[in-house]
C-alpha cells in the first residue's frame, strides 16, 4: 500500500472509472437503446406500422428462427451475456498475469466506448448493426470491470473496502445522472429542428464519448503493481491464460463459501441486471410512457442511488455488509412485485417506484462487490472477479431470457416483470447460508471488524 495521501489520491482516480462507464450504462443500456432498438426492429418487421408506438406483433428471422420484434433487445442482451460468460474468465486470467492492469482496463474501455459512440449510425430498419454494437460494448464493459474490480483489492485494505466500493458506485451514479440530465433536455426539447430519433442518436453518441474521455483519469492516476501469487504455467500468453483458468476452476472447489456467495449473487443479480436493462422497455411498451418520462425516472434512480449507496455503506460498517445486503434483497422483492400492478400512462406511481429502486440499487451492488473481495484468494483477484463479472453480466442471461420468453408466451411485459421476483428470493435464501467469516479466513484475508461485530 502507498502512504495515506497517495492512497487517497489513487482512490479518487479509481472512482472516476465508475463515473466514466456509468454514462453508457444509464443513457444507453438502461434508458434509450432498448426502446430505440425495439423500434428499429419493429420497423424492420412491420414497416411504418412499427413506428406508431403500439407493440408490433411481426416476427424477424435469425438463422431461420422466428424472433418477435419486441424481444430483440432482450435476446441481444442474452446473447452478449452468454458470450461474456465464456470470455470474461479468460480476461481475468490474463489480467492477473500482468503488472499493467490499468492499461488493460483502459484498452477495453476505449474499445467499448467506440462501439457505444457508433450507435449513432443505427437508423431505419438496421437492427442488426445496433444488436452487434451492443454486444461489443457490453463485452468490453464487462472485461474492463473485471480489471477495475481487481484493482480495488490492490488499493484498499479489508476494513476500507465497503467505504471505497460504495463511494465508487455513488460517484458513478452522479456521473451517469449528470449526462442523463443533459440528454433529458435534448430529447425533451428537440432543439434546432431535430427529430426524436436524431436526439436519441446524439445522446447515444455522447455516452460513448463520455466513457472514453473520463477513462483517462483512472488510466493516469492508478499505479501499476507487479502480479503476485500467480502460479506459472508454461507456453505462450494464450496457453498460460487458459492453463491458469483451469487451475483457478480446479482450486475454487476449495473455497465453498466463495462459490456459495457467487451462486447467490448470480441469482439475485440476474434480477437486478434485468430490471436495469428492461425497465425502459416496460415503461415504454407496457405502460405507454415516453422517453422523457423514462429519463426522468432513471435520473431519480441515479441521484437517489447516490445517497442510497453512501447510506447503506455506513449501515454496513455498523451492522455488517451481509445483513444490509439481505435487507436490500427483501426490499427488491417488494419493489419488483409492485411493478406488476402499475397503471397504464400514470407517471407518478412509476416515479415513486423509481425512488424505491434507487435507494436499494447502489448499496446492494457496492456492498456485494466489497463482500466478494473479502472472499477472493490473494493473487487471484482478477480471475475471481472475472467469475464475479460473469455472474454480474456474463450469466445474467437467465433473467433477460426469462423476461423475453415471458413476453413471447404472454404478449405482456407485466408477467415478464413478475417472473423476476423468483431471482431475488432464491438469491436471498442462498446468501443467508454463506458463512462469511469462514470464507474470509479460508481465502487468507483479514476479517473486517464489522464482520466479527455482527456475525
Amino acid at each position: 500500500m502507498a502512504d495515506p495521501v497517495e492512497r487517497a489520491r489513487e482512490h479518487r482516480a479509481w472512482y472516476f472509472y465508475d463515473w466514466a462507464n456509468s454514462a453508457f450504462v444509464t443513457t444507453t443500456a438502461t434508458v434509450l437503446f432498448g426502446p430505440y432498438l425495439t423500434a428499429v426492429a419493429e420497423t424492420a418487421a412491420c414497416g411504418e406500422a412499427g413506428t406508431t408506438g403500439d407493440p408490433c406483433r411481426g416476427d424477424l428471422s435469425v438463422l431461420g428462427i422466428p424472433i418477435a420484434a419486441g424481444s430483440v433487445a432482450a435476446y441481444t442482451v442474452t446473447f452478449a451475456t452468454i458470450l461474456s460468460a465464456i470470455l470474461l474468465p479468460i480476461v481475468g486470467a490474463i489480467a492477473d498475469r500482468t503488472s499493467k492492469k490499468r492499461h488493460l482496463m483502459a484498452g477495453f474501455a476505449w474499445t467499448g466506448s467506440a462501439a457505444a459512440a457508433a450507435m449513432f449510425f443505427v437508423v431505419g430498419a438496421n437492427w442488426q448493426l445496433g444488436a452487434g454494437l451492443l454486444v461489443v460494448a457490453a463485452i468490453c464493459l464487462g472485461s474492463s470491470m473485471v480489471v477495475y474490480d481487481a484493482i480495488l483489492v490492490q488499493i484498499a485494505h479489508e476494513d476500507d473496502r465497503d467505504r471505497v466500493s460504495s463511494r465508487g458506485w455513488a460517484f458513478g451514479y452522479l456521473g451517469g445522472g449528470l449526462l442523463l440530465a443533459l440528454n433529458l433536455a435534448l430529447v425533451t426539447l428537440e432543439p434546432f429542428g431535430l427529430s426524436r430519433s436524431d436526439t436519441v442518436r446524439i445522446s447515444l453518441l455522447s455516452a460513448g464519448l463520455w466513457w472514453a474521455a473520463w477513462t483517462i483519469i483512472p488510466y493516469r492516476g492508478i499505479r501499476d503493481r507487479p502480479a503476485t501469487g500467480v502460479e506459472r504455467v508454461g507456453g505462450g500468453a494464450g496457453r498460460q491464460a487458459f492453463g491458469q483458468l483451469r487451475e483457478t476452476l480446479r482450486h475454487a472447489r476449495g473455497y465453498p463459501q466463495t462459490l456459495l456467495f457467487l451462486i447467490a449473487y448470480m441469482l439475485y443479480n440476474d434480477g437486478v441486471q434485468t430490471v436495469i436493462s428492461a425497465s425502459s422497455i416496460y415503461g415504454n411498451r407496457e405502460l405507454g410512457l415516453g422517453e422523457d418520462v423514462l429519463i426522468i425516472a432513471i435520473l431519480i434512480v441515479q441521484f437517489v442511488a447516490f445517497g442510497g449507496a453512501l447510506a447503506l455503506g455506513r449501515l454496513a460498517n455498523r451492522y455488517g455488509a451481509k445483513n444490509v445486503v439481505m435487507t436490500s434483497l427483501g426490499l427488491w422483492t417488494v419493489v419488483v412485485a409492485s411493478a406488476f400492478f402499475l397503471p397504464v400512462e400514470q407517471v407518478v406511481p412509476f416515479l415513486v417506484l423509481a425512488v424505491a429502486i434507487g435507494f436499494v440499487l447502489g448499496g446492494s451492488q457496492a456492498l456485494s462487490r466489497s463482500l466478494f473481495s473479502l472472499l477472493v484468494p490473494k493473487g487471484k483477484e482478477a480471475e475471481y472477479f472475472s467469475l464475479y463479472q460473469a455472474a454480474e453480466r456474463g450469466t445474467s442471461w437467465f433473467g433477460t431470457l426469462a423476461f423475453g420468453l415471458a413476453f413471447q408466451l404472454t404478449g405482456s411485459y407485466r408477467w415478464s416483470v413478475l417472473v423476476l421476483v423468483t431471482f431475488f428470493i432464491a438469491g436471498m435464501i442462498l446468501l443467508s447460508r454463506v458463512d462469511l467469516r469462514a470464507g474470509i479466513l479460508a481465502a487468507g484475508n483479514q476479517v473486517p471488524r464489522s464482520v466479527d461485530r455482527y456475525r
